[in-house]
């Protein structure tokens, strides 16, 4: 490339969903069903990688948080209400950790177990707005 010519700066999609799930087993399959129908995913295991998409300027469309094994959930739930719209989050819960009824008072969708990754991949459709 000649002196002072400048290449385009690569184009990246928007995140479209950010996905913090501490267990692979619902981390991976999840994250690959979404990438398989077409959504930009950012998946992580802890809330301070998470955060960071979150943070950024340009949000992710829905945060999806599994509450399964992960820790500090009550302190995830709370920074999410700072952070995202409520209608923009989408919480799988978990037994042993916040009630449904206190994720749904946060004003978030929640996904109770037992729940297929089709049925969360329909409720990030439907979430976002997508056929």
């Amino acid at each position: 490339m000649a002196q002072g010519s400048t290449r385009p700066a690569a184009r990246r999609r928007p995140i479209d969903v950010v996905l913090l799930a501490a267990d692979w087993k619902t981390r991976a399959p999840l994250r690959a069903q979404l990438i398989e129908e077409g959504f930009e995913v950012v998946a992580n295991d802890d809330w301070k990688d998470a955060r960071r998409y979150v943070r950024l300027g340009t949000k992710p469309s829905l945060v999806v948080v599994d509450l399964q094994g992960l820790s500090e959930a009550d302190t995830v739930l709370r920074d999410l209400k700072e952070l995202m719209k409520p209608d923009r989050v989408l919480v799988i819960t978990a037994i042993g950790t916040e009630s449904i009824e206190s994720v749904q008072g946060l004003g978030f969708s929640v996904a109770a177990r037992p729940v297929s990754i089709g049925d969360l991949v329909a409720s990030v459709r439907a979430l976002l707005s997508l056929p």
